[in-house]
């Protein structure tokens, strides 16, 4: 015969909250506190390996995005400061020789044709700047982070290094949430 001191209490046995982000379900009886059933949110909109090639794809875009907002400052500074822009396969317009590589005076107009290479960067990191927005919000977005969060991502497309360094950051804290909670991110 069994032990009536020893027999668990069924309602003792229910969790009154999951901390490990498992979505949970109670029976009819709910919560301790009388407010029925509930299902807990998982920490992670995605499986580990989703948020890991999400954070891969962040950081290959922050890096390229960060290098080309540093060539275009430097772009910026020789085209309205200095007054020059960096053309390959241009002539010379006195001589009609060919340069290869060369600074186009933009008040002289000292080379002809060829392509304006300053302006190619302007193009490349704007376009390139989309896709870094699209990395950063399919990280945020399995992530689960605030609007704050997000935003301070955008803006390492645009502010000079702040990409280099919201990577390293970013980066380290995922890594970190995954670690520090391993049942969040399956799914099945």
């Amino acid at each position: 015969m069994a032990d009536p001191q020893h027999t668990p209490d069924p309602a003792a046995a229910r969790p009154v909250e999951r901390t490990d982000g498992k979505k949970v379900t109670l029976s009819s009886g709910g919560r301790s506190d009388g407010k029925g059933g509930f299902t807990v949110r998982k920490k992670f909109g995605g499986t580990e390996s989703q948020i890991r090639g999400a954070l891969t794809f962040y950081k290959w875009c922050a890096w390229i995005s960060g290098t080309f907002l540093l060539l275009l400052v430097l772009e910026m500074i020789t085209r309205y400061l200095i007054g020059y822009d960096l053309m390959a396969g241009a002539q010379n317009a006195q001589t009609g020789q060919t340069v290869p590589l060369g600074w186009l005076n933009r008040e002289t107009g000292n080379l002809v044709g060829g392509v304006n290479i300053s302006t190619w960067i302007l193009i490349v990191h704007g376009w390139f700047y989309v896709i870094y927005l699209i990395a950063c919000f399919r990280l945020w977005l399995l992530m689960r982070w605030g609007l704050p969060q997000l935003i301070v991502m955008a803006l390492g497309g645009v502010v000079p290094f702040l990409s280099f360094i919201v990577e390293k950051r970013i980066h380290r804290e995922t890594l970190q949430l995954l670690a520090a909670n391993p049942q969040s991110t399956k799914r099945y």
